[in-house]
């Protein structure tokens, strides 16, 4: 998993509340058993025009122009910021991988659905919740100005504007420290390797007979 310190990036406005897991990435995409390639369907009801199925190139899609994401001013976005809710729904983990390998490093929020906001920790993304003020502002200033950009200092937990105003924000310690190291439940677990060997190696010192029925 990508360790998250500090990040800048272009932000996209996706002003609605209540985005639910099927809107972020519709259920038809969900048959596939990999964990790569739901970036090119983020959003897909909203990002196209036509209706899309897995496997199908994205180039021969209509896209929709009045979708934020399609239009030129946001893109190469990596900054989501949202609305109340967001992720709502079903308990999908591909939402965070549709998001991460469209290219989001962090979303912004007043708050987000339970499920949805763990698994985006453990996928390497950051979900900051910030006070609804700081949303509204946030969204008047994305719109106002072209090219705007956040900062968001994770180590310090701040989200840093182009004036230099810092907002901060909470993240528990744990999380905090999966993400700035890059550790995911995997990772977590390979980091007592050496342990794990030697427990293995013990065990099947103690009682050999374990080691016939792992070979069969």
């Amino acid at each position: 998993m990508e360790k998250f310190t500090l990040h800048k990036g272009l932000v996209a406005p996706l002003d609605r509340d209540n985005v639910d897991t099927d809107a972020i990435i519709p259920k038809q995409f969900l048959k596939s058993i990999k964990r790569s390639g739901f970036g090119p369907n983020l959003f897909d009801e909203w990002r196209y025009l036509d209706h899309g199925e897995p496997g199908q190139d994205p180039a021969t899609r209509r896209a929709n122009p009045d979708f934020v994401l399609n239009q030129p001013r946001y893109k190469g976005a990596s900054v989501l910021l949202t609305r109340a809710n967001f992720g709502c729904g079903s308990s999908r983990e591909h939402a965070p991988w549709a998001l991460d390998q469209y290219g989001f490093r962090a979303l912004i929020a007043p708050s987000f659905a339970d499920i949805f906001f763990n698994n985006c920790f453990k996928n390497g993304l950051l979900p900051v919740v910030l006070p609804e003020s700081a949303i509204a502002q946030l969204f008047d200033e994305v719109k106002a100005f072209p090219g705007y950009q956040l900062v968001i200092d994770l180590p310090r937990q701040v989200v840093i504007k182009p004036d230099g105003a810092e907002i901060p924000f909470e993240v528990q310690p744990f999380r905090k420290f999966c993400l700035t190291n890059g550790f995911d439940d995997i990772g977590l677990t390979l980091r007592h390797s050496d342990k794990i060997k030697a427990f293995e190696t013990e065990r099947l010192a103690q009682k050999p007979w374990l080691n016939n029925r792992l070979i069969g």
